[in-house]
Formats: structure tokens, sequence, C-alpha cells
């Protein structure tokens, strides 16, 4: 259930809400997961507008974008992690109508330690996660 912060200068996207959605969708898409609601409505994305003179990089050029994902240890495959850094990248460019930040988005990849990944109020073990996950499957399909 990744949780992913965008942050971008202000103004960079027109519709905030929408690259949130799609964010969130895109990487649990790419995760795999199965379609309940345990993920939809664990899986969010943040959109973070930083003011002007907020960072910069070493030439002082602020036109970036820096998104990161914090999933559970373990939850993408080296294929997977090619896959959410390339759509994601992708995703940005779209929403803010400017090719030139395929070159400018940077996406970090962060795994919570084990027993880290707090949910429903409880710091959950990978295995806890997916003890949950089949409880809903299986009430789904009964």
């Amino acid at each position: 259930m990744p949780m992913i912060d965008i942050y971008a200068p202000a103004g960079t996207f027109a519709d905030t809400a929408q690259l949130a959605a799609d964010a969130a969708k895109t990487v649990m898409a790419v995760e795999g997961v199965p379609d309940l609601s345990m993920f939809r409505d664990n899986t969010a994305a943040f959109v973070h507008e930083l003011p002007p003179g907020s960072f910069s990089d070493v030439n002082g050029n602020a036109h970036h974008v820096r998104v990161q994902v914090l999933t559970n240890a373990g939850a993408l495959t080296r294929e997977q992690q090619v896959a959410v850094v390339a759509q994601l990248t992708d995703l940005v460019v779209r929403a803010a109508g400017d090719d030139s930040l395929a070159d400018r988005t940077w996406v970090l990849l962060t795994e919570a330690v084990p027993g880290g990944w707090g949910l429903w109020g409880h710091a959950h073990t990978n295995e806890e996660l997916v003890a949950a996950a089949r409880a809903e499957i299986a009430k789904s399909a009964g």
C-alpha cells in the first residue's frame, strides 16, 4: 500500500487532484496487488506545491519534480521498480505538459523497515499485511 509524494513548484500541474489519483493508480497497477478496498483505500498520493525559492539545483534551476514512493519492504521486484520510475516520470511529464521534465524528474523508491508499515493504528509486518489481504479476498469471494 504505497504512499506517493510529489513535490513541484506551484503551478506545475493544472490538476493536482487528478495527478494524485493517477499516480496512486499507476503504482498500484505496477505493484500488481488485487483490486481490493484494502489497497484502493490505502494507496495514496500527495501533491506538494512548493513556493518560489524553496528549492534549487546547483545551477539555480528550480524547474524539477521530486517523486518519492514509499512501499513496504520487498513490495516491488527490480522489474517493477524500473516500471514505476518510468511510468511516474511519464505521468509527471503529461500532467505538466512539459517534455523537458523527463530529464528533471527524480523518482526515489523507499522501503519501510519491516514492522514499520503503519495502517489502521498498528505497525504491520509484511506477513500481517499479506494475511489481511488474504482475509479480504476470502471475504469478498465468500
